[in-house]
């Protein structure tokens, strides 16, 4: 029992009030689903030859899988050689307990040239960036250059 649930009990026991909890709040509660998730970013390979093909997998860990904040967001893409990337999906409307956030996004970029970049990806509702992570990436020169 946590302390939640506990003080609940002991509310009902004192002033004999009925207490409901909805099913997916329960749920919800015991998968974390309450907390804001967080958004990891890996690139591979983190060190290359020019030019380069960088294949990048953001990951969004923790949360509800219906969390509102997290479900069809705008992905920006900020590569670090002066690109970008943006992507919008077309998504149902959002239903609490049903609608589901995506997890994980996958991307390729390629650098030209070699340098030290780094690597940012945003997560958007609107004009909002609603969770962002970065990473580096070395291009090394290759041959010919």
């Amino acid at each position: 029992m946590n302390l939640r649930s506990g003080v609940a009990q002991a509310f009902v026991l004192a002033f004999g009030a009925t207490l409901i909890i909805p099913s997916n709040a329960l749920q919800a509660s015991a998968q974390g689903g309450n907390k804001k998730p967080s958004l990891s970013l890996k690139a591979t390979p983190a060190v290359s030859f020019a030019p380069a093909r960088v294949v990048v997998v953001a990951e969004v860990k923790g949360g509800a899988n219906d969390f509102e904040e997290f479900y069809c967001p705008s992905v920006e893409w900020e590569w670090g050689d002066l690109t970008t990337s943006t992507a919008e999906a077309d998504c149902e409307p959002y239903e609490a307990g049903k609608s589901e956030i995506k997890r994980r996004y996958t991307v390729e970029h390629r650098y030209k040239n070699p340098g030290g970049f780094r690597i940012v990806l945003r997560l958007k509702k609107g004009n909002r960036i609603i969770a962002t992570a970065n990473t580096l990436v070395q291009v090394r020169a290759g041959l010919g250059q």
